[in-house]
């Protein structure tokens, strides 16, 4: 009976074992990696190292998350990368922006859809602005289109890519304004789109509001109008689009958040839909946050799964008539 009960107990200790390994003991046990598909000091990158910085708090997931930069072609050597080859067992993450890849997936060229990743958690909705450097000769939208319809296809503006936000933005721009514009996607994402502003190498840019209000604070761009439905609390002097006379509407914001590939074990998507919400509603991180002028809005898994559905049938609308 004794051999018996040692055999049991042995046959328990390695079923706890391997369900710990599959996601359901102790999970995380060691520390996670998150990947970002912008480069260093973009705003997607800036805003992640936020807000995973109390990941290894006892009241979050317990243990750190490590940013990891897989930069180029406005996301897609990321998310690629990401669909194809990460690991689905809980340890590797993603950050999303949306519309970037939906957009990237329904134009093609790309391994990944919404069905290839599972959402976990958003953290922030960050709209698209239109710059100019600071010492620009453009005060308004109206010089900036009035350039743009005198000067037709010479108004270059760069932005982190084709079919992200920003280039959303740009196409819906176009239509409104009826213009041609020289988008010059840059290979850097929103840093170096930023960067090209800034030096001069373009007449403009559309970026992140988070960035834009960064260097709008060092005295370096103007923000000329935002893209979407209302002012920004932190722009709250710059005017939207509609406001200064063009129909566009709020299909560019950049809504981002944590990912994992599909087919992660549901207990530990279960785990992190549970956890990362509530570690985005930190303190230390919301003012961090606010302080670098990065909008947060925070949505469980469940919201951003009917976000995400409502943007792709969004975009499939915007896409098809452009």
């Amino acid at each position: 009976m004794k051999k018996l009960i040692a055999a049991a107990s042995m046959a328990l200790m390695s079923l706890t074992g391997a369900a710990s390994a599959d996601g359901h003991g102790n999970y995380p046990e060691r520390p996670l990696m998150m990947m970002v598909s912008y480069g260093a000091g973009g705003a997607t990158d800036f805003q992640a190292r936020i807000v995973t910085m109390t990941a290894a708090n006892e009241d979050a997931l317990g243990m750190p998350i490590a940013i990891i930069n897989k930069p180029g072609a406005g996301g897609r050597v990321g998310w690629n990368w990401f669909a194809t080859q990460a690991e689905a067992d809980g340890y590797t993450l993603g950050a999303y922006n949306i519309p970037h890849f939906i957009a990237q997936s329904i134009e093609g060229g790309v391994s990944y859809s919404a069905d290839s990743f599972e959402p976990i958690a958003n953290w922030g909705a960050d709209p698209a602005v239109f710059v100019v450097a600071a010492d620009s000769p453009f005060n308004s939208m109206e010089d900036v289109v009035n350039y743009a319809k005198e000067n037709p296809g010479k108004l270059t503006f760069s932005g982190a890519g084709l079919f992200v936000g920003h280039h959303i933005a740009a196409l819906q721009l176009e239509k409104a304004a009826g213009v041609k514009l020289a988008y010059i996607p840059n290979n850097k994402g929103g840093a170096g789109a930023m960067k090209a502003v800034i030096a001069g190498e373009v007449l403009g840019g559309v970026n992140n509001l988070s960035d834009a209000f960064r260097a709008q604070q060092a005295g370096n761009v103007k923000i000329l109008g935002v893209f979407d439905l209302e002012r920004s609390d932190f722009l709250p002097e710059v005017p939207t689009m509609a406001e200064q006379g063009f129909d566009i509407d709020n299909s560019s914001v950049n809504f981002r958040g944590v990912m994992v590939p599909k087919g992660t074990p549901q207990p530990i998507i279960d785990k992190l839909a549970e956890t990362v919400p509530e570690m985005f509603k930190n303190g230390r991180v919301a003012k961090k946050m606010k302080a670098g002028g990065s909008p947060m809005h925070v949505m469980t898994r469940d919201e951003v799964l009917e976000m995400w559905a409502a943007r792709e049938e969004t975009l499939q609308e915007l896409l098809s008539g452009l």
